[in-house]
């Protein structure tokens, strides 16, 4: 009984980790297709976005990204994240 309590203990530690929600302003091309609802067209159009306008401020900004809707974004809420990180822009130039 204890051996049992041991594993399944150890499942869901080791699977914890993997459903950890993955950050949309520093994610790979990869990471993204593993969330699902994004193919590599989607992916790709959402690391685009972030070159091009700078890191995400909220999860909501994903319905910005073109082939992005509101069901894909319902479907991504809970599986994505953009805390802990910092604007992508590049800072003021100070004189």
């Amino acid at each position: 009984m204890k051996r049992l309590f041991l594993i399944i203990t150890l499942f869901f530690l080791v699977t914890g980790t993997t459903f950890a929600a993955v950050n949309i302003n520093t994610a790979t091309q990869a990471e993204l297709e593993s969330l699902q609802g994004i193919g590599p067209a989607k992916a790709k159009a959402i690391i685009e976005y972030r070159e091009k306008s700078g890191a995400f401020a909220s999860v909501d900004d994903l319905a910005k990204v073109s082939g992005i809707g509101a069901g894909t974004l319902k479907q991504l809420r809970d599986a994505v994240t953009v805390e802990g990180e910092k604007s992508a822009e590049a800072p003021a130039k100070q004189e």
